[in-house]
């Protein structure tokens, strides 16, 4: 799965933006999800009956005819979302703090572009406004802009587990949107041994990818016909 983020400050367009890329992509052929981050402090209007039933439990389902949902009490992380999200490619409106993916940054200066991760040692790939920065392209037509999420878009786990040799996934991100390294560069991601979970790969540091090889390598030893070699397991739950 690959990832673009969406920013921009308050009520300059994510979501139309989105839909528009989203739309785009998809016409593409891209199975694509989105994912959103609010500010608000609850997702569904006080009063409804969902909102009644969260208040006597954690995970409440909503189903109609059109349209199904689930909700959860408290904060889930990106990474704890993905697996139910599914699509190879995702795009999130919002979450300012994500480091793991290259951004479309929607800015009406370029003081904006800035301060919103544009230019030097950010993490955008583009400005959808009148103006670049610092070698980051104005893009405004949907099309081109979803052509480059497609060739550029990329999720790191973040693990922050130094394995690819940088500080952290923030400093492997920045490398990989200034065309200095690869997303294969992520040892978690890309190392001996992978993992996904309904299609979203599931990051693995370089400790852990040790042990999880070397304990199946070891059980699979023990049966008949076993050969060292590629070996494929599936894993249903």
């Amino acid at each position: 799965m690959k990832a673009v983020n969406i920013v921009g400050f308050k009520d300059t367009g994510k979501t139309t933006l989105c839909v528009e890329l989203l739309r785009e992509l998809s016409a593409m052929g891209t199975a694509c999800s989105a994912l959103k981050f609010t500010h608000q402090a609850g997702l569904d209007k006080p009063g409804t009956d969902t909102a009644k039933l969260l208040t006597v439990c954690d995970t409440v389902g909503a189903v109609g005819e059109a349209e199904s949902a689930m909700f959860w009490k408290g904060k889930r992380t990106l990474l704890g979302m993905l697996p139910m999200l599914g699509g190879d490619m995702l795009v999130v409106e919002g979450g300012k703090p994500l480091t793991v993916m290259p951004r479309i940054v929607i800015a009406r200066t370029a003081a904006e572009a800035r301060e919103l991760g544009a230019g030097e040692g950010g993490l955008a790939m583009a400005v959808y406004g009148p103006e670049g920065v610092d070698g980051v392209p104005a893009v405004t037509d949907i099309t081109a802009l979803a052509r480059l999420a497609s060739e550029r878009a990329f999720l790191l786990p973040g693990l922050d587990c130094g394995g690819c040799g940088r500080e952290d996934c923030r400093a492997l991100a920045v490398e990989i949107v200034a065309g200095q390294a690869r997303p294969d560069a992520c040892v978690a991601m890309g190392g001996e041994i992978s993992v996904t979970v309904n299609g979203a790969p599931l990051g693995l540091n370089p400790f852990v990818a040790r042990i999880l090889q070397a304990g199946i390598a070891a059980m699979l030893g023990e049966l008949k016909g076993y050969a060292p070699g590629d070996t494929v397991i599936r894993l249903k739950r």
